[in-house]
C-alpha cells in the first residue's frame, strides 16, 4: 500500500499537465481494478476540494462530479469514506457552508450526534443538526 498525495490528484482533474494527468490516470485505473491499494487522509480530500474551488474556481457541483468517483474507488482506503459522499451532497446544497462544516456535519450525524457546539452560525443553516453554544 502507497499514500497518494493531494498533487497527484489536481494532476488529475485539473489536466493541466497532460502528461502526468495520464499516469495518474493510469494509476487510478490499477486503484480501480485493486491491483493497486493507496491510502489517503482527511487533509488530501480537504485540501482538494479546497484548492479546486479557490484556486481553480471549479463549482461546487463539479467538484463533487470530478471527486466522486475517485472516493469510490476498490482500492482506495480513507477512513470516513462514507460520510465523504454524504458531505459532498450537502456542500453542494448549501452553498453558504465550507467543505470542511459540511463534513463535521454530517459526521456527526453519521454518530448519531444532533447537536454541535460551535460559534460558525453557518451551522444554523442546517436542518439535521443544532447549533449551541457553551454556557
Amino acid at each position: 500500500m502507497r499514500f497518494i498525495d493531494t498533487n497527484l490528484l489536481l494532476r488529475y482533474l485539473t489536466k493541466d499537465d497532460e502528461e502526468k494527468a495520464q499516469k495518474v490516470l493510469n494509476l487510478l485505473k490499477k486503484v480501480e481494478k485493486n491491483e493497486e491499494k493507496v491510502i489517503a487522509s482527511s487533509l488530501v480530500i480537504f485540501e482538494t476540494i479546497f484548492t479546486l474551488e479557490s484556486y481553480y474556481k471549479i463549482s461546487r457541483q463539479e467538484i463533487k462530479n470530478l471527486l466522486a468517483p475517485i472516493l469510490n474507488l476498490r482500492g482506495l482506503r480513507l477512513q470516513d469514506k462514507e460520510v465523504y459522499q454524504e458531505a459532498l451532497d450537502l456542500y453542494t446544497q448549501q452553498k453558504k457552508i465550507s467543505f470542511a462544516d459540511a463534513f463535521n456535519a454530517t459526521f456527526a450525524i453519521k454518530n448519531g450526534v444532533k447537536e454541535i457546539y460551535s460559534y460558525d452560525t453557518d451551522f444554523d443553516k442546517l436542518e439535521q443538526i443544532k447549533r449551541i453554544t457553551p454556557k
